[in-house]
């Protein structure tokens, strides 16, 4: 791994936009450089500290996907990579900043809709059934515990806040009044697919899948491409199937560490308020956070 990367700082192209992990610029008028860095957030909050290789990571694991699902490999819909190489965009001093954790692709047109798809009952979907016994305007029976397998994957759909707001759930036909029926079931039906497809290949490898999100746009033809990062901790809930139990929190390869350190942490002497700035990240902390996601890539692609 090469040192860390908090925030980008690319010259030779124009800046679009910052994410919470993603820094992505401009590639002419129908191409966007999507660069991974070290950042890592939790509730909706940047932290100040990144987490080294954390970006690389992100990259292979979404590039590992991208080639099973997409048409070099399961070919369930078509994806926004060019095939081209970043590096090849940016100037020579540059490139370090670039290699290795970046993806070259297409300029689409964005749908406001994030495309939730859960096999499991965790996180909000546990604590909306506790209360209604559906999640997202999905009935579900009686009887599922925290963790629970669900008959069959549900998709519960999310409207896209701003950066730093908190998506919001909706129901199916919330997305068929935002962007219309025919687009609305065919991200959903895609989508199903490719949790379905993703879940067996990650079983294979001992790890359950238990829920994701998948970001979808149209290009210029009115193609449905799927886009941005893919089936990556920071958008999945990973499970080790070893140790899978319903009942409880099981144990993740994501930053649910992060998230619980979060939790008892205090700034100025209180307990964090959630709100920026975020307390300062201890060696422990960057370094166990690290090491979850390593083993999670390292369990899926060797």
């Amino acid at each position: 791994m090469t040192s860390a990367l908090h925030t980008s700082a690319l010259t030779s192209l124009p800046l679009l936009a910052r994410g919470k992990v993603r820094d992505n610029y401009a590639v002419g008028e129908d191409r966007i450089l999507m660069v991974a860095s070290d950042r890592i957030s939790a509730f909706d909050v940047i932290m100040g500290e990144p987490i080294p290789g954390k970006g690389e990571l992100l990259t292979r694991m979404a590039l590992f996907w991208f080639e099973q699902l997409g048409p070099k490999g399961l070919n369930i819909c078509p994806i926004h990579l060019t095939g081209d190489a970043p590096e090849s965009v940016v100037s020579a001093d540059e490139v370090a900043q670039v290699a290795g954790r970046s993806m070259l692709v297409k300029r689409l047109k964005p749908i406001a809709v994030e495309a939730v798809v859960r096999g499991y009952l965790a996180g909000s979907g546990w604590k909306e059934y506790q209360e209604s016994r559906s999640v997202c305007g999905v009935p579900l029976p009686e009887g599922l515990k925290n963790a629970s397998k669900l008959p069959q994957p549900i998709y519960t759909p999310a409207a896209k806040a701003a950066v730093g707001e908190h998506d919001e759930n909706i129901t199916f036909e919330r997305t068929v009044e935002m962007i219309g029926a025919d687009l609305a079931t065919r991200i959903r039906d895609i989508s199903i697919r490719l949790y379905e497809a993703a879940s067996e290949i990650a079983a294979k490898k001992g790890i359950i899948i238990a829920d994701t999100k998948f970001e979808f746009g149209l290009d210029t033809d009115g193609t449905l491409v799927l886009m941005d990062e893919v089936l990556t901790p920071d958008s999945s809930r990973y499970w080790p199937a070893d140790s899978y139990a319903e009942g409880g929190n099981p144990p993740s390869f994501d930053k649910q560490f992060l998230r619980d350190w979060l939790e008892t942490a205090q700034v100025g002497g209180k307990p964090w308020d959630k709100t920026p700035p975020a307390p300062r990240l201890p060696k422990q902390v960057i370094e166990h956070t690290a090491a979850k996601y390593r083993e999670a890539l390292q369990r899926l692609v060797g």
